[in-house]
């Protein structure tokens, strides 16, 4: 029988990438993370703005997936599908998140120099050219003024200009009408307008870097995970 490569993989349909993901195939499971790591982490910092629990609830996502991967039917994209479970799982977290502090005692305060570390985490500590385009003075701004956003904002504003989904594609995978995603973009804009000048906009499409060896890094943990530590096959040559 002949080994699939690597471009196999790339052309097979939702359906058998998802079948073959459910079989705990390490290159189905490498192809499959490797395709998604970016939107699901700008997805998850876009309703958590923070870098470490975007990426925890990245790799809960694929655990989450793996688990319910025989309920996929392929009705909608299996992007949109795991994009809907990284979507339910951050907001899970933030509203377990309002939970906790609700039992705190009411005079507790937040450190504001604190928050602002943590909003930032990973942008600082990472080596190699990544670590250096991180700390630039532009993708702090355009970081803190998306953060500053509504998350309803924030949602639709990432994926429609930062992931380039059309506006029924958000819409999709928000499970909201197009005229919503049309008005929250919007309000998004009018809102980035006040803090961002006109000469930083254009620098979007830099922002947030996820590529190289930090996306790996997350593939690695995921086939790890769901292949009980299976070797990923070579790549095509």
């Amino acid at each position: 029988m002949t080994a699939l490569l690597k471009s196999d993989y790339a052309a097979f349909s939702d359906m058998e990438l998802a079948a073959r993901f459910g079989a705990r195939d390490p290159m189905a499971v490498h192809v499959l993370t490797e395709r998604h790591n970016q939107r699901l982490f700008q997805v998850a910092w876009g309703i958590l703005r923070n870098h470490a629990d975007a990426e925890d609830v990245v790799q809960t996502t694929y655990s989450r997936a793996f688990a319910a991967i025989e309920s996929f039917r392929g009705h909608s994209s299996l992007s949109t599908w795991l994009t809907r479970i990284a979507i339910n799982e951050a907001l899970g977290r933030t509203r377990a998140t309002r939970r906790r502090r609700a039992r705190l005692d009411a005079h507790s305060v937040t450190d504001l120099d604190e928050y602002r570390e943590k909003l930032m985490q990973g942008s600082n500590d990472r080596g190699g050219p990544e670590s250096a385009l991180a700390v630039k003075q532009v993708r702090r701004l355009l970081e803190f003024a998306i953060a500053g956003l509504p998350v309803e904002f924030r949602l639709v504003f990432i994926l429609r200009h930062v992931e380039g989904l059309s506006i029924e594609e958000v819409a999709q995978a928000l499970e909201i009408l197009p005229a919503t995603v049309k008005t929250r973009l919007l309000r998004a804009r009018r809102r980035l307008q006040q803090t961002l000048e006109a000469d930083v906009k254009d620098s979007l499409a830099g922002a947030f870097p996820f590529a190289g060896a930090y996306c790996a890094a997350l593939t690695a943990r995921a086939v790890a995970d769901i292949c009980g530590g299976k070797a990923t096959p070579a790549k095509d040559p």
